[in-house]
């Protein structure tokens, strides 16, 4: 049985669950505290467990008396199942700052989400109100400072040229390699990071060091290969490596402030978008942006966007591209502009003045979502999700949810595959929708509990960018939160349920990574003393993993310290970088590290 498209069923959207007889109150795990930066902010879970609990009847809960999704009960309607969202310790997520520097530190155990597959926890439904509530005030206190803006080289411009003297970027395989803009010199004394490499263990091919930042750290947003060629970005400068020997591949372009911001992905010809903070304040605003060429490193078009609106603030942006259309999301707006030239397109704003407004965007396939929060604070507050055209912001479609169940994530885009989270309830819900259209296929329906790493951010809502999710159009892939070695599920859009499983080769967690030519790419994480593995999955067949890279155990220690991290296995190559940069006077925090054959 279903209900009607946003229509409740009996008893609301899931009625509030007590813990399973017998079960104590579950308590997250002691969890690295991580810095603001990419995503948005992690609170503990409620006491009480409202996860593995019995099902209840209803129209998206098609298994009666089974556990939900993520040990949550089925309840009644679309969005009752618990969600990924769920109220969960903090996790070393993509996004979420962790200490990088020193001796590399034990990895925390399970740093997974136990309430559902990949979100931060409660937290993000009342900041939206407080956003909305205080937005007036905020203004009012920045007309009343006068506060202005302007893009400066900051007052660290002489610091920078004392510290560029001090970068190398060693191309070989050794310790330390800072990743100076232009050097490529090898410096004695170095470690040998292959010495006493296995037969059948991947070998290092280089390894570069973050760059020294202050003691309020930084942004590392974004890892891109294009050919052979892999650049990062890190604090102010963008880095270019040669994708084998790590040399590098054009000198490092340095910008005027921090970077705070950069898209996921690069166009069709090899174009990126990097932004960075138009001051040295803590009241700065990424608002500036400029197009980087990855083959070249050369500088496209770069310009200032403003705000639109009093209630539209800039302090983090979310940079999303979908074709020949960038989309500059804020927290309560979001600016398309022209890849090609930065003609500005449309504003996607509020639909209704001060009550309803864009809080984030997602993109991929051509496609271009945007959530909405409205009616904040108020008897008729909901969420909304829409498919806009990216070229003219028409909605092609909306969504609207019911009261309490907010967008958190978009896990696939093709089809459409929405994470919600009721914080009240303490209740997630995993939505796949139909193609092109905000009709619902089917929902999530599972015993287990996910743990994909998402990020952390307290201002900004990323609605793409967990790691350990995967999608194809049979199958949505989440891995499951167990201690030692966990699983990855395979669901069936069409359902909603397992379609099948396999277990991690190793007692570590297995991310799924991506799907190419018909197999499911995962990762095998390290522990302190054993190297890390890159694994392909059939999606038909066995589904026994086949190894792909065996990382060395050498270096495990290194690749065990990426805790805010991003991943890729790109011709036969593994790379690992730090999305976020801990401020240290030390200047040996890890930055990017690759292996290959």
């Amino acid at each position: 049985m279903t209900q009607p498209p946003n229509q409740p069923p009996h008893g609301g959207f899931g009625a509030p669950q007590d813990p399973p007889p017998g079960q104590p109150p579950q308590q997250p795990p002691g969890q690295p505290q991580p810095q603001p930066g990419y995503g948005y902010p992690q609170t503990p879970p409620a006491a009480g467990n409202p996860y593995a609990q019995p099902a209840q009847p209803g129209p998206y809960a098609s298994q009666p008396q089974q556990p939900g999704p993520y040990g949550q009960p089925q309840q009644p309607g679309p969005y009752a199942q618990p969600g990924p969202y769920g109220s969960q310790p903090q996790q070393p997520g993509p996004y979420a700052s962790q200490p990088q520097y020193g001796y590399p530190q034990q990895p925390p155990t399970q740093p997974q989400f136990p309430a559902g597959p990949g979100a931060p926890g409660g937290g993000n439904g009342k900041r939206k109100k407080l956003l909305v509530i205080g937005a007036a005030a905020v203004a009012a206190l920045l007309v009343a400072g006068g506060v202005t803006w302007a893009v400066v080289g900051g007052d660290d411009e002489g610091k920078k040229k004392s510290e560029a003297k001090n970068k190398d970027p060693k191309p070989s395989a050794t310790a330390p390699s800072s990743p100076g803009p232009d050097e490529d010199d090898a410096t004695e004394g170095e470690e040998d990071l292959n010495e006493g490499r296995q037969a059948g263990e991947a070998k290092v091919l280089w390894y570069k060091e973050a760059p020294k930042v202050p003691g309020s750290g930084g942004d590392a947003p974004g890892m891109w290969i294009d050919g052979d060629t892999v650049v990062k970005a890190a604090y102010k400068e963008l880095y270019a490596y040669n994708a084998e020997t790590g040399k590098t591949a054009w000198p490092a372009i340095k910008f005027p402030q921090k970077i705070c911001a950069a898209t996921k992905t690069a166009t069709d010809d090899g174009k990126i978008v990097v932004a960075f903070k138009d001051g040295t304040k803590s009241t700065a605003k990424c608002n500036q942006i400029q197009v980087v060429d990855l083959k070249t490193g050369d500088r496209g078009w770069g310009k200032p966007v403003k705000e639109e609106g009093a209630f539209d603030f800039s302090m983090q942006s979310q940079l999303v591209l979908i074709g020949d259309v960038l989309m500059v999301g804020r927290d309560q707006s979001g600016t398309a502009l022209r890849m090609s030239d930065g003609k500005k397109l449309y504003v996607a704003d509020k639909k209704e003045e001060g009550t309803c407004f864009p809080s984030g965007f997602a993109g991929g396939d051509g496609k271009l979502l945007m959530s909405l929060s409205c009616g904040a604070a108020g008897p008729k507050e909901h969420d909304e999700l829409q498919q806009l055209d990216p070229k003219t912001g028409k909605a092609l479609w909306t969504k609207k949810f019911p009261k309490g169940w907010q967008v958190r994530k978009v896990y696939g885009t093709s089809p459409t595959i929405v994470y919600l989270r009721n914080e009240d309830k303490k209740q997630w819900n995993i939505s796949v929708l139909k193609g092109n259209s905000d009709e619902t296929r089917s929902e999530v329906s599972s015993k287990d509990n996910f743990a994909p790493q998402c990020g952390t951010s307290i201002i900004n809502d990323q609605l793409d960018g967990c790691l350990g999710v995967a999608s194809d159009d049979k199958y949505l892939y989440l891995p499951t939160d167990d201690t030692g070695a966990n699983s990855i599920v395979a669901i069936s859009l069409a359902t909603g349920k397992e379609a099948w499983r396999t277990k991690s080769p190793l007692e570590e967690t297995m991310l799924p990574l991506k799907v190419e030519n018909g197999e499911l790419v995962a990762y095998v994480e390290p522990s302190y003393d054993a190297g890390g593995r890159v694994v392909s999955i059939p999606t038909s067949g066995s589904h026994k993993p086949k190894t792909l890279l065996q990382h060395p155990a050498g270096t495990s220690k290194i690749e065990s310290g990426f805790y805010s991290k991003d991943v890729d296995y790109v011709d036969g190559r593994f790379y690992i970088s730090t999305t976020s940069i801990t401020g240290s006077s030390i200047g040996d925090g890890k930055l990017m590290l690759a292996y290959g054959k």
